[in-house]
């Protein structure tokens, strides 16, 4: 190998302190490479998948299975084999409990298929293949090789790695950023050029810092990885951009390189706060957060442990939270996490307990819907956004369902019901409304969607209210003026269980498979999940199989066209053609029996309002109101009393017998400086950050408080509150 740096290096003699500190900082170097080696060979190595491989390879180096003439971006670079093939071979070869450890036929045959390569040095049409995957497989095949690649290959295949570099077209902040910089950062560690890895090693070392409005991580810890700012935490933002930073932070600790603790603690705030929040219980994936790659087949596992271990070697801050993750995803313990969350940058909604997990998707004027579906997948993902609410008690309940999927009937959305999807170019689209938003407490939350279509402009004034065992979903003004019906979605999901219901009149019953138009339905039952209707309600319940193919959803090439059979459950509202102001109401129990259900009608749980003005709902156990004023206007409580708001805004209030303990607001505007309402009774905030104004005669007091601003804006504000003798 032709090192650039320390190995051919001859130095004159100096000081012997010099010479000490050169050798400490080429050592520490050895060290960072070792890890990093440490890391390749933890692959596990299978005799018959090596043997696979190799029966593959024809004379020549290449793989019989793989198409390298078609480099198309819908293609998904096949190529990407060859090289990955070349890594677990390379694995093989250098692994000391490996069968094949040194051996020379292995040798041989890496050689040969490394010389196709980098003599036919395949570009593809997508830059992340040239820029990322190939440069990551052959720095790796590099490190892992050392020195028993002959010169003129690594010769060869140095401009190729050299891809990735930092003036490169993919080295844009966010993601692939990092990931580039940490390609590059390898292979100077095995170029053994110091001041290139001194250089880039402190690009990765400040990657970790806030980027809200452009790529990066935002104020409330969900990520960003285009300037179109829809949410791709779990994808760029977890795979990529955090991963890689704490893998090369735990490379370079205990050395001179070693990252400030600060960034480091800011990467544990990211991953509890923002990353973990948008996991169902932190373990499995949250199909809410993905885009276009919700039409790849996946697979239904906890997430590994690896990020938390290396975060646990590197800082003991929040140590508890992240050691009670990695128990989760180890199966050593259960849930028990309670929280709300409004992702205000992103306008995601997050609820979870320990037992049940659900969230709210959508976008406004700040923000796109959803990624274009660049390279194929994604093609039908256009109201996946539309105030999606997806329930998960598991976190297997939609598994792979989306090749059977009725993409116009998404859980929780309002939708103009059209003979087909628009174009794929038309996914992504702008918000027409600014009225997005959420308050919660950390506990409790309500959210307001002032809904129209970039696509078809249906509206819908959609509400969510989210209490502790139970939300409801409030829609009101649905209209459209389009020749197609409108539906609005319970919820579409894999059919785990028989169907229950009960209709007015009726005793409760099994509803056998097929499609059903149930009219005056009181609560519906399936797998421990109800939904109750406190006006009786006209659905239409489909339960049965549906069939597609992963094909039908993508327009990627070497695609499964394998017709694939699920049985499904599809529950909605039917709101017909051209509706004018048409509505809904219902409740979601996640964790649930027949008879609560039954006993539902006695519980005092009331919708307040629904209307186009003012959405409000009342839970008498908790003794807690919420409401989303669309525009400035009064609310009449449960027990008679009244509040009033100066502006449009969202509400939690909550009481304990007479008083009002506690008062949570936020503008979803986004445009006010201050929030103002008046509340019956006298109170005085007890934290004395805000001003009360108590009016005898009316017996009220007006609060105004002052709402966050800048890249706060739209979060919420929490008071506590005492009554006033």
């Amino acid at each position: 190998m032709k090192g650039t740096g320390s190995r051919r290096l001859w130095l004159p003699i100096m000081s012997l302190f010099f010479l000490q500190s050169f050798t400490c900082l080429s050592n520490e170097l050895d060290t960072i490479r070792k890890r990093v080696v440490a890391v390749l060979l933890q692959t596990e190595i299978n005799k018959a998948e090596v043997n696979r491989i190799l029966n593959q390879m024809d004379s020549e180096g290449a793989f019989t299975p793989i198409n390298y003439e078609d480099l198309s971006r819908t293609a998904g670079f096949p190529h990407r084999r060859h090289t990955s093939n070349l890594v677990y071979l390379a694995t093989a070869f250098t692994k000391k409990t490996s069968p094949y450890y040194h051996d020379p036929a292995l040798k041989e045959k890496i050689n040969l298929s490394l010389k196709y390569w980098v003599d036919h040095d395949f570009v593809g049409d997508n830059w992340h293949n040239n820029q990322i995957t190939t440069p990551t497989n052959l720095v790796n095949l590099m490190l892992l090789m050392g020195e028993e690649l002959p010169d003129d290959l690594v010769e060869k295949a140095q401009p190729i790695i050299g891809r990735a570099h930092m003036e490169a077209s993919g080295a844009r902040p966010s993601g692939d950023r990092i990931v580039i910089a940490g390609i590059l950062a390898k292979n100077m560690l095995f170029m053994e050029n110091k001041e290139a890895f001194d250089d880039v090693i402190a690009i990765i070392a400040n990657e970790i810092k806030f980027s809200t409005g452009e790529r990066g991580i935002q104020h409330d810890y969900s990520f960003h990885h285009r300037v179109d700012r829809v949410n791709n935490t779990t994808s760029y933002g977890y795979g990529k951009y955090a991963n890689a930073f704490g893998e090369w932070a735990d490379y370079v600790a205990g050395t001179s390189y070693a990252f400030d603790k600060d960034r480091i603690n800011q990467l544990v705030d990211y991953y509890l706060d923002g990353v973990y929040k948008q996991l169902v219980y932190g373990i499995y994936e949250d199909i809410s957060v993905k885009n276009r790659s919700i039409s790849n087949q996946s697979q239904f596992q906890p997430r590994g442990t690896l990020e938390i271990e290396r975060l646990l070697r590197s800082t003991d801050y929040r140590q508890e939270e992240l050691e009670e993750i990695l128990s989760l995803r180890k199966g050593e313990s259960s849930p028990s996490l309670s929280f709300a969350k409004f992702f205000w940058q992103t306008e995601h909604f997050v609820l979870q307990r320990p037992d049940f997990y659900t969230t709210v998707r959508m976008f406004s004027t700040r923000n796109r819907n959803m990624e274009k579906p660049y390279n194929g997948p994604g093609k039908t993902t256009h109201h996946r956004a539309d105030g999606t609410n997806y329930l998960l008690l598991k976190g297997n309940e939609y598994q792979d369902i989306w090749p059977v999927y009725d993409w116009q009937k998404i859980s929780g959305t309002t939708i103009l019901q059209k003979p087909e999807l628009p174009s794929p170019e038309d996914i992504q689209m702008d918000g027409l409304t600014e009225f997005v938003g959420a308050a919660e407490d950390g506990y409790f939350g309500a959210v307001g969607f002032d809904f129209i279509s970039p696509h078809d402009s249906t509206m819908a004034k959609k509400g969510w209210f989210f209490f502790d065992r139970m939300y409801v979903c409030l829609g009101a003004g649905i209209t459209s003026e389009k020749q197609y019906p409108v539906a609005s979605t319970i919820d579409q999901v894999l059919l785990r269980a028989p169907i229950r219901v009960k209709e007015q009149g009726t005793t409760v019953r099994q509803l056998p498979e097929g499609e059903h138009n149930l009219e005056g339905l009181e609560w519906l039952y399936h797998d421990g999940v109800g939904y109750w209707f406190p006006e009786d309600a006209a659905l239409i319940v489909r339960n049965q199989e549906e069939s597609g193919a992963w094909a039908d959803i993508t327009d990627q090439k070497n695609v499964s066209t394998k017709i694939i059979r699920e049985k499904v459950l599809t529950a909605y509202f039917n709101h017909g053609v051209r509706p004018q102001k048409g509505s809904y109401a219902y409740a979601v129990l996640p964790r649930t029996t027949t008879d609560e259900l039954a006993s539902m009608a006695q519980s005092g749980l009331r919708v307040l309002s629904n209307d186009m003005l003012l959405q409000a709902v009342y839970h008498p156990g908790l003794e807690q109101t919420q409401a989303v004023f669309y525009q400035k206007g009064t609310l009449s409580m449960a027990d008679g009393s009244s509040v009033a708001v100066d502006h449009p805004g969202i509400i939690l209030i909550k009481k304990n017998q007479e008083s009002i303990q506690s008062l949570t607001v936020a503008d979803p505007t986004r445009r006010r400086d201050q929030f103002l309402i008046n509340l019956p009774g006298r109170y005085k905030n007890t934290t004395g950050e805000v001003s009360t104004k108590y009016n005898r005669s009316a017996n009220t007091t007006q609060i105004l408080i002052d709402l966050p601003q800048g890249v706060y804006a739209g979060k919420s504000v929490s008071l506590d509150l005492r009554q006033r003798k």
